[in-house]
């Protein structure tokens, strides 16, 4: 890759017909907003309602009345009454900790300990993805996902064995029963269309990218586990689809996958997902949890940021650095493609005044700050022709770029393809095969990896973040802790909790919260928005963009990088990679 005046663009090397286009990553990041926008089009679909004026003769896929879940004296979910039916697409919200995965095991019939109603209408069936789902150890990934065809398969035998019966001598009345018998099953596979299950399974499977179907699955990743239990659960075709952060550790041509088969999915789906993107494109109702409190809300993400600024103005919040955050984000949300894209070189071109800028003029209204340790000189990271393999594997070769100062680089791809083993050697972990890496003199480097192993479960939040110190130094500063240790939304008794108790995003939370507080100039990111709740996100993004430094984050978040990103890095596998300046390529 060629660098030119600090600009990333893509190395003349690049084979003619990669040199117009991004190969299969640009085109799934171009195609598919007009995809999305012809399947809410075309996509009859029926949404959780309000009670209607009159009755609704549809059949409920779930109702729960006026049900409370206690823990101790407190009350994490109050009074919430829903009722949801065929079709229905909902986005669940709410901060990391609201209860939001607790109300999806009520709904999956997990969690028996509430107050209230909860049922799901006879008949009907529910499936739920759990943050940290369980897998059969004595099987392989495709004996794993194959569980999840079960009843389909055990359909098509019966067929196969009815077939067979005809081949025996039977009288009029056992030949018209199995006619009969026939026809029913017929239908059932017509309309499930079991024909094709084999190629299904394989859609599937590839769709999800997942690990060989011959491996066994007690030595997959936490990433890899998750989504040969969601290609599982898909195939399963439940009338209650439960989704809990379908979207990590995908890439992004299998959210675009997950996201078409979603919007023509049959059965009612509830997810809880932290990807803007895809609530926009998928949902139809977004019920918040807040305080306790089911707020539903008609309409996507977008409608959702409309109607919640309008609700928190009623609230007399106009004030909050809440209110602030929304507003910023739907002010981005209405911007043209192109005053995007200016934004974003301003963020660039600002950044010799943001350094030089004192640091608590700047921690007025973002709800996170991240320090930085001194002012980055003209050179960053230049990295020149390098190559990396494992085995008959290769990751990248001759890959060349240069960070400019004050850049924001994002760095996307599928599973596998490098991006964590190039951050592996930014920071000295792992070794090229070939070229060099050029740090510059005045960098100082934080590292946030995916790991949250560290974390010490028997420490309160508080005693996690700040030491057990009433101080902490946030870079030349010294801020008061439990301050710093609430702008990660860790309010009042919340600081005490042991963090072996916390949710995977409230874990992500305290794990960014330790490392940023370092003070570096040079921020690593390696998937920093899994788990995390939308308030939190925002509060990253404004946090990134008054940050004094370079960033680079590897993400499959696209709205994050929609909004922060200058540049863009993208692993398409077989050893390409593309390298480019802005403009946006994630949303046409």
């Amino acid at each position: 890759m060629a660098c030119n005046d600090g600009r990333l663009v893509p190395h003349k090397g690049m084979a003619a017909d990669r040199q117009n286009g991004w190969n299969r990553q640009a085109w799934v990041a171009r195609d598919r907003w007009g995809q999305c926008d012809r399947l809410r089009q075309n996509t009859a679909s029926s949404f959780a309602r309000r009670p209607p004026p009159f009755p609704d003769r549809r059949p409920q896929r779930w109702r729960q009345g006026l049900l409370t879940k206690k823990f101790g004296q407190r009350e994490l979910l109050k009074n919430i009454n829903l009722a949801f039916y065929p079709g229905a697409k909902i986005g669940l919200l709410g901060r990391n900790g609201a209860g939001k995965s607790t109300l999806m095991k009520i709904m999956a019939g997990i969690d028996n300990e509430y107050e209230g109603e909860a049922r799901l209408a006879e008949g009907f069936t529910v499936g739920y993805l759990e943050q940290e789902p369980e897998l059969n150890p004595d099987k392989t990934v495709f004996e794993n996902v194959m569980d999840g065809v079960d009843q389909a398969r055990a359909v098509l035998k019966r067929y196969e064995e009815i077939n067979a019966r005809f081949a025996e001598p039977l009288d009029d009345d056992e030949m018209e029963k199995l006619l009969a018998e026939q026809a029913a099953v017929q239908d059932e596979i017509d309309a499930k269309n079991l024909w094709d299950l084999d190629r299904q399974v394989e859609i599937a499977m590839d769709a999800m990218n997942l690990p060989p179907g011959d491996w066994g699955v007690t030595k997959l990743s936490g990433g890899e586990r998750r989504r040969v239990a969601l290609c599982r659960l898909l195939l399963e075709k439940p009338d209650l689809l439960l989704l809990d952060e379908p979207t990590n550790h995908l890439d992004a041509e299998s959210v675009l996958w997950l996201e078409h088969y979603l919007a023509d999915y049959a059965g009612t789906v509830v997810a809880v997902t932290h990807d803007r993107y895809f609530l926009d494109n998928v949902a139809k109702w977004i019920l918040e949890v807040d305080h306790g409190r089911g707020i539903p809300f008609e309409g996507n993400y977008t409608a959702w940021l409309e109607q919640k600024q309008a609700r928190l103005a009623l609230e007399e919040k106009q004030a909050s650095a809440r209110q602030k955050t929304l507003a910023k984000e739907l002010e981005w949300v209405r911007m043209s493609p192109k005053a995007r894209q200016a934004k974003s070189k301003a963020r660039v071109a600002a950044y010799e005044k943001l350094a030089a800028e004192d640091a608590a003029a700047r921690d007025t209204d973002a709800e996170i700050t991240i320090p930085a340790s001194r002012p980055l000189g003209d050179q960053v990271i230049d990295a020149e022709k390098l190559s990396k393999a494992f085995g008959d594997k290769l990751l990248f070769e001759n890959l060349s770029f240069r960070l400019p100062p004050g850049g924001i680089v994002g760095i996307i791809g599928p599973n596998g393809a490098g991006k964590t083993t190039l951050f592996r050697m930014l920071v000295g972990q792992e070794e090229p095969d070939a070229g060099t890496i050029k740090v510059g003199g005045t960098v100082d480097i934080g590292y946030v990896d995916q790991t949250r192993d560290a974390l010490d479960p028997e420490k309160t939040v508080f005693e996690e973040i700040s030491g057990g110190h009433d101080t902490i130094q946030l870079g030349k500063r010294t801020v008061n802790a439990r301050s710093y240790v609430a702008k990660f939304n860790f309010m009042g008794p919340d600081q005490q909790k042991k963090v072996g108790t916390l949710s995977g995003g409230e874990r992500n939370r305290v794990h960014l919260a330790k490392l940023l507080r370092a003070g570096a100039n040079l921020l690593l990111l390696d998937e920093p928005t899994n788990d995390l709740d939308v308030d939190t996100l925002r509060s990253l993004e404004e946090g990134i963009t008054n940050f004094a430094g370079s960033v680079v984050v590897i993400t499959h978040d696209r709205w994050f990088l929609d909004r922060l990103a200058t540049h863009i890095i993208a692993f398409e596998g077989d050893g390409y990679v593309h390298v480019c300046r802005w403009p946006r390529i994630l949303r046409g």
